[in-house]
This record gives C-alpha cells, sequence and structure tokens, in this order.
C-alpha cells in the first residue's frame, strides 16, 4: 500500500483533539436539553431538488452515487438525485412535514450531525465537519419570542465551554427589505445578498456589485448607510429613522429587532448587538438572522448562525414556521487547535495503570480494573509484565498520571502518582484519585488576534 495522503476539508482529530471535542459535544447537548430541546437525527441525504431549491448552494451539494449506478440503473434514477445535506435546517424542515402527525408543537429540537459542504477548504472551513443546531417550530404561527430566546440559549451553551467571550450579531431580514423597497429597489434579495459581504470585499466592491442589480448610486449610499448602524440597545431603530425611508415591512422589522435586542440586554447584558449589514446567503430566511463571533477572533467570522424561517417547512396548508441558531463546532475547534489556544491534560481517558509484576498476576490485575472501573475510575492493564520503570514509562508516553501496584509479600496494594512521585496504600473498593484527574480536562491559552 502506498503511503496514504490527507483528503483536503475532511478533518481527522489526533486523540486529545477529539476528546476536546467530545467535551464540548457532551457541554453543548446538557444545555440544550437543560432548556428543553429534545433529541433527533435525520438521514445523511435529501432530494438533489430540495437541496438545490434553498439559496445559492448549487456549488455546495455533494451528489450521492453508487459506483455502478450508471451501468445498471437509467439516468434519472432515484439514487442519482440525492445529494449529502449542507446544513441540518433543510433536512429537519422535511422530518417536521412527514412526522407532523407525531409531534407536539411548538417542538423544540436539537441535533447535532456531520454535514458535507464543497466549498473550498481553508482554515476553519471543511467539506466535512459537525454542526450542533436547535430550532423551535411551531403550527401555523411562531411568537417573536422564540426569536429572543435562542441566542440567550445560544449565550449560556457558550458559557458552559472553555471559550472566550461571545457577541451574537441580530439583524432582522423585514428591516432590509422593507428599507429597500421604501427605496424603490425592485429586488431586495439581490441587494441583501451582496451587503452581506461587506465585511468579505468591501463598500467598493459591493457598490459596483449594486450597480451590476440595477441599484442607483444614491440608493447605494443609502444601502451602505444602513449596513454601518450597530448597537446594542434599541438605539438603532431611532438611527435608521433618521435615513428618512419608510414602509410597513421595515417598521415591522424594527419591532421585532428592538425585541431581541431588549431581551438580551435584560438577560445577558452584551450577548446581542444589533448589526444592520447582517443578511445572510441563504434565501429561506424571513425574519430574524443571528451571526456569532468569537472576541478577539472576530476576523474568523461567525462561529454560529442563524435565523427566522416561515416557509421552508410547509407543504399545501401545512405550514410550520420556525427559528434555529446552529454551532459550527468543526469549525471553532479548528480555528482554536490551530493557534494552540485549547489543550488536554492528557490524550487518553486511562487514569489508572494496573502494573503486572508477571503475566501469572493478569487475571489479578483484571480483577482490580474491574473493581475500578465499576466506582467511575477509567482503567487498563499493562500490556506486559516488563520491569516496573519500563511500565511506569508507557505510562508517561500515554499520558496516564497513576500507576497501581498490585500486593507482594511484604505490602498491600500501592498507587503510584508518577507525576509526583507520591506513593500511597490503597485498595480497589475505596480509593479515587483527586476529581481533577479522573478526566483528562482541558486548558486554554487565548490571544486576540490583531
Amino acid at each position: 500500500m502506498s503511503k496514504p495522503m490527507p483528503i483536503s476539508g475532511f478533518p481527522e482529530w489526533l486523540p486529545g483533539n477529539r476528546i476536546i471535542e467530545q467535551q464540548f459535544l457532551d457541554r453543548i447537548r446538557r444545555t440544550f436539553e437543560l432548556h428543553g430541546f429534545a433529541p433527533i437525527e435525520t438521514r445523511a441525504v435529501e432530494p438533489l431538488e430540495t437541496l438545490l431549491s434553498k439559496g445559492e448552494t448549487s456549488k455546495e451539494v455533494y451528489l450521492l452515487r453508487r459506483l455502478q449506478a450508471e451501468a445498471e440503473e437509467p439516468r434519472g434514477a432515484s439514487d442519482a438525485q440525492l445529494g449529502l445535506h449542507f446544513d441540518l435546517t433543510v433536512p429537519f424542515a422535511r422530518y417536521v412535514l412527514e412526522n407532523a402527525g407525531k409531534l407536539a408543537f411548538p417542538f423544540r429540537r436539537y441535533q447535532i450531525q456531520k454535514v458535507w459542504r464543497g466549498e473550498r477548504p481553508q482554515e476553519g472551513r471543511y467539506r466535512e465537519f459537525i454542526q450542533a443546531d436547535i430550532d423551535i417550530v411551531d403550527r401555523d404561527t411562531l411568537p417573536a419570542h422564540y426569536e429572543a430566546e435562542l441566542p440567550l440559549v445560544i449565550g449560556d451553551a457558550f458559557a458552559a465551554l472553555p471559550l472566550p467571550p461571545i457577541r451574537i450579531q441580530v439583524n432582522n431580514r423585514k428591516v432590509l427589505e422593507g428599507f429597500y423597497r421604501g427605496l424603490g429597489i425592485a429586488d431586495p434579495e439581490a441587494v441583501m445578498r451582496a451587503v452581506d459581504k461587506l465585511d468579505k470585499i468591501g463598500p467598493a466592491k459591493v457598490i459596483a456589485e449594486l450597480a451590476g442589480a440595477g441599484v442607483t448610486e444614491a440608493q447605494a449610499k443609502a444601502c451602505l448607510a444602513l449596513a454601518e448602524i450597530s448597537a446594542a440597545d434599541a438605539s438603532f431603530a431611532d438611527e435608521v429613522a433618521k435615513l428618512g425611508v419608510s414602509h410597513p415591512l421595515l417598521d415591522e422589522g424594527l419591532g421585532e429587532l428592538v425585541a431581541v435586542v431588549e431581551a438580551a440586554r435584560a438577560h445577558s447584558p452584551g450577548l446581542c448587538v444589533a448589526e444592520l449589514k447582517i443578511a445572510r446567503g441563504l434565501d429561506y430566511y424571513t425574519g430574524t438572522v443571528y451571526e456569532t463571533q468569537l472576541i478577539g477572533y472576530e476576523r474568523f467570522g461567525s462561529v454560529c448562525s442563524g435565523g427566522r424561517y416561515d416557509n421552508l417547512a410547509s407543504a399545501g396548508t401545512d405550514r410550520f414556521p420556525g427559528v434555529g441558531l446552529s454551532i459550527g463546532l468543526s469549525r471553532l475547534l479548528g480555528l482554536l487547535f490551530g493557534r494552540d489556544a485549547l489543550a488536554v491534560s492528557r490524550p487518553t481517558p486511562t487514569c489508572v495503570l494496573i502494573a503486572l509484576p508477571s503475566e501469572e498476576d493478569r487475571s489479578g490485575a483484571m480483577r482490580t480494573a474491574a473493581a475500578l472501573r465499576a466506582r467511575g475510575i477509567a482503567v487498563e492493564v499493562s500490556p506486559s509484565a516488563a520491569k516496573f520503570g519500563k511500565q511506569i514509562k508507557y505510562a508517561e508516553r500515554r499520558g496516564i498520571p497513576y500507576v497501581w501496584f498490585p500486593a507482594n509479600a511484604e505490602t498491600g496494594d500501592t498507587v503510584k502518582d508518577i507525576r509526583s512521585g507520591v506513593q500511597e496504600d490503597a485498595a480497589p473498593a475505596t480509593w479515587a484519585p483527586p476529581t481533577a484527574d479522573l478526566f483528562p480536562a482541558i486548558s486554554t491559552t487565548f490571544n486576540k488576534e490583531t
């Protein structure tokens, strides 16, 4: 076999980083459940026509086909029309429609799964990655207070993680669409997509793109003036009024956005800030939209995004509006791993290595290990009955903090902390390590980006 080569965009963490990832997953899951969200998992594939109907996604979707499908099946057969999902919201909408008769509404769901997106791999951008989503959907109508609730849940989830503080930037697409319509712009969606690129391509290129969409210079300047408005309280509404544009949809969106920002300010000051340049690129968003930045790492963009959608989960007369947020866990961790900002105390869950005086002692060592495991202590038995010095070196290489020595003719069982050299008497039924050593611990080193 030739030397294997990594495939760009498909991360495979080493054990230490995987332990960090799993601890993040556990804490995120626990926070979601504390807020009453129930777990689901959806299939990895969706009909291609469904995936291609939800915004600018055609370049991102991976087509799923069997190796022999072309030879065995006619073109257009069902397997040739499946794609791997590029997010979890579209599969969730389909799931709601299929299971509406079995779900209790409003339905609160969390979903933690892999996603596949065919974009150019770069730092923090992968083709295969894990998302952690929450959504609330209701039948027919969804009260606006859920749009204020979700960022508070995300705030709690991030607060439970060893991370820098976050700032959730919020806007409302009704504000944007109403403002653009008030200016007389015929295609608000095109303007939203252009303005949403402001941080990436700069004002000059945005103006050029708007001109290509038929927007006049005066209209473009007004759009950029709106995009410059930012506030952590309701004062942004006054700034919008000063621009002199009016439209009923603009007023509706401002009222909803004020409610979101003021709710966050009351419960978690500093968590949310209104940023009127945020639009989100997927066409199914209809109301509040969110983008989340790590403070000190702002130049890397959003690590948690989402928004309100009214028409995504609908078929005929059945309509299930919802609002959701998605944590890009792989993106978040990849950025921090790349800066050595996260580390783990040991790259193995093992807390204790049972030493072997001889192979004849393996059966007894296994009984000791079982007794410790029954009390929640992670244990492994030494792979061989080498000299104790070599067994201790094995534990050091693996990062195992304690070595257990079975009783002999002179002493009972003892356990040694190989970091400090302290050795003490121990019994499998009573001994326990300090809480800090029971599981691998995450340490952090966060530096502000320049």
